[in-house]
């Protein structure tokens, strides 16, 4: 049997007829989840952003090896956080928190309102950060604001229907609590670098003339901080606050299932997600403030991590599925990249530390290592394993019992994923090379690599979708179990 632990968990068996002792026709499966559709769009958009992204990289090799500071790092950046990342995240927590949680989404349509505000208001962000308009990407990012707070909005609802905290809910709970503090951090950065040549003017509307006054006061206040310190502590709050903690929160259910396993420790787990908000609270705020206890907030943080370290070690350790599939080691490894990273961080960390050019291509190593090897090769190995069931629940789920089904591993190549999975890690290698030595040949050639193995990614992603258009069942050969049968 394949996928055992997730396929048994949302198909139950079938009920049997008291009467004739037979199966009376299996239970609504999966009956906590949404339309499929939803989850599935803003993963399109993710995966479709990361390419693009990519993309991006191969015509412009210079953005790995030239300082972060500067409009085109800025814009392909926000396209890999928003455009990637959050689009997939948005798309799995609609999905999966109605499922983990054993609940349902409080509303189905403010999920389907959020999409198109979510894709307009990235690539008005994207595009408007590339040519360096800030007015523009705060209307933009007002926009995104709008959509982040119906998806907040949803997520808090459903969360009230949970009885009793678990460690799942509280990673869940703490990723939206600094989501909303990225967005609002975020739209306070574009006030802070904007003109208002109309405050003050008699000639304005007074409906216009309060909120201007309060974007400029918002920017007079930003700049009493250094400008490199308020873009790297906002920095530090979207990706440890809202990706990391949630990759670690959902985490905590998603590799037990996958593995059945259970969390071994859940103090050690709950300590985890507890000194790691700590510590982001206390890093964004020593960022900002260029305050020499820096590398105690790094220290925290890293004590978060390893706690998380530990207990994903315990689980996967104590795992009854002995084997570990490729999408596992894919998410396995990302994990793992998190020792160097953290490393990276605490060395940068250092109070003092003057920007040289051998410490601009640390903390640009630092980023690259974060966004690419962390998050985006966490995201794209636990792709794996949410995206077949999506579609296999979409195509067969009604099939159960009556038909033979594919496994989920049956719907790709695991060839192509295991070269794709390869290829993704030699241009993780070949990146920091490039950066640490400032070669543009070598930029490229990592943009190559990390390009052929999105593409061999599509490939197997259209393999999945293909099941939507084309389903393949096959008749029962012989008597057999009809849910245990199509695993």
């Amino acid at each position: 049997m394949h996928e055992p632990s997730l396929l048994q968990a949302v198909v139950p068996r079938p009920a049997m007829n008291a009467t004739t002792s037979q199966p009376a026709g299996p239970k609504p499966a999966f009956a906590n989840a949404p339309d499929v559709t939803i989850p599935l769009r803003f993963m399109v958009v993710g995966v479709i952003s990361l390419l693009l992204s990519v993309i991006i990289l191969v015509a412009h090799p210079e953005v790995l090896t030239s300082y972060h500071y500067n409009q085109h790092v800025v814009a392909i950046t926000h396209l890999l956080v928003l455009g990637f990342g959050l689009s997939v995240v948005t798309g799995a927590m609609y999905q999966l928190v109605p499922v983990v949680l054993e609940t349902r989404l409080h509303s189905e349509r403010l999920a389907r309102w959020h999409f198109p505000i979510h894709l307009v208001s990235v690539a008005g962000m994207v595009w408007m950060f590339w040519i360096w308009d800030m007015k523009q990407v705060g209307h933009f990012g007002s926009g995104l604001a709008v959509g982040v707070g119906l998806f907040v909005w949803n997520l808090v609802r459903t969360l009230r229907q949970v009885r009793g905290w678990t460690v799942i809910s509280f990673g869940i709970a703490s990723t939206v609590f600094w989501l909303v503090a990225v967005i609002v951090a975020g739209l306070a950065v574009s006030a802070g670098k904007s003109t208002y040549e109309l405050v003050g003017r008699p000639d304005v509307s007074p409906l216009l003339a309060l909120p201007l006054a309060g974007l400029k006061a918002t920017a007079d206040f930003l700049s009493r901080f250094e400008p490199l310190a308020v873009m790297h502590a906002h920095a530090h709050l979207g990706v440890l606050g809202v990706f990391i903690l949630l990759i670690i929160g959902v985490g905590y259910r998603l590799v037990p299932m996958f593995l059945i396993s259970d969390i071994q420790n859940p103090r050690r787990a709950w300590a985890s997600l507890w000194i790691l908000n700590i510590g982001l609270a206390a890093t964004f705020l020593t960022i900002l403030l260029q305050h020499p206890w820096k590398p105690v907030a790094a220290l925290v943080v890293i004590a978060g991590l390893a706690l998380y370290g530990a207990e994903l070690f315990a689980i996967v350790r104590a795992r009854r599925r002995r084997s570990l599939d490729w999408g596992l080691r894919g998410f396995l490894a990302s994990q793992a990249l998190l020792i160097p990273v953290a490393l990276l961080g605490l060395a940068l960390a250092r109070p003092g530390l003057v920007l040289t050019e051998a410490v601009g291509q640390l903390e640009n190593t630092y980023g690259f290592l974060a966004l690419f090897g962390v998050v985006a090769f966490a995201i794209l190995g636990m792709l794996y394993k949410i995206l077949p069931f999506l579609v296999w629940f979409v195509a067969y789920g009604r099939e159960v019992g009556r038909a033979r089904t594919p496994a989920l591993h049956e719907m790709y190549s695991t060839p192509l994923q295991i070269t794709g999975l390869g290829f993704w890690v030699a241009g993780l290698t070949l990146g920091v090379a490039a950066i640490l030595l400032a070669n543009t040949t070598l930029s490229r050639l990592t943009a190559l690599l990390l390009l052929l193995s999105l593409l061999l990614f599509l490939v197997n992603a259209g393999r999945i979708l293909s099941h939507l258009v084309r389903p393949r069942t096959q008749p029962f050969s012989r008597p057999n179990h009809p849910v245990l049968s199509t695993l």
